[in-house]
C-alpha cells in the first residue's frame, strides 16, 4: 500500500510538471526575468482604424506592455505581430514586425491586428494559438478594409 501511494505521488508531481511546462509557466528563474517584470496585458493604438483614412492605407500600430512592477508601462512593446479574420489566420492584412499594417487587394472587412509576447522573456511556450494566444499575453485592435 505504501508503494502504490508513493507511485501514486510521482504520477501526480509528473503531472503537474509537465502542465505547467507545456506553457512555459514552471518557476521562472531570475535570470529568465526581464528588468521590467511580469508583462500582465499588451494595449494597441488605435483600437480601431480605417484603413481608407491613412496615407496610403497604411496604417501604424503600436503596443504598449504593462507590467506588474515599475517601469508599469514600455511603449512602444517590442512583439511579435500578425492579423486574423474570424479567428482564423490571413493574409489578406499585412502587418510588419513593427506594427505596420495595411490591406491587401481585395481585402474586404474587418480585421484583427495582434501583437503578442510572454509574460516572462526566455521561456518556451508550445502551445501558442494561430491569433496570437496560448501561453502568450495579447493585444488586440481592429482594421476596416474598405
Amino acid at each position: 500500500m505504501k508503494k502504490l501511494r508513493f507511485t501514486f505521488l510521482g504520477l501526480v508531481l509528473a503531472a503537474a510538471a509537465s502542465f505547467a511546462l507545456s506553457c512555459g509557466l514552471s518557476s521562472v528563474p531570475s535570470s529568465f526575468r526581464s528588468s521590467k517584470g511580469q508583462l500582465l496585458s499588451i494595449t494597441l493604438t488605435p483600437v480601431t482604424a480605417d484603413a481608407q483614412d491613412y496615407p496610403n492605407g497604411q496604417v501604424q500600430f503600436i503596443a504598449t506592455g504593462h507590467y506588474k512592477t515599475a517601469p508599469h508601462t514600455v511603449s512602444p512593446l517590442s512583439a511579435g505581430w500578425g492579423t486574423c479574420y474570424q479567428d482564423a489566420p490571413t493574409t489578406e492584412v499585412s502587418v510588419t514586425p513593427t506594427g505596420l499594417a495595411e490591406c491587401e487587394s481585395g481585402a474586404v472587412g474587418t480585421y484583427t491586428i495582434w501583437a503578442n509576447d510572454f509574460p516572462f522573456p526566455g521561456i518556451a511556450c508550445n502551445a501558442v494559438t494561430a491569433c496570437g494566444g496560448g501561453c502568450m499575453v495579447v493585444g488586440t485592435a481592429q482594421l476596416t478594409c474598405p
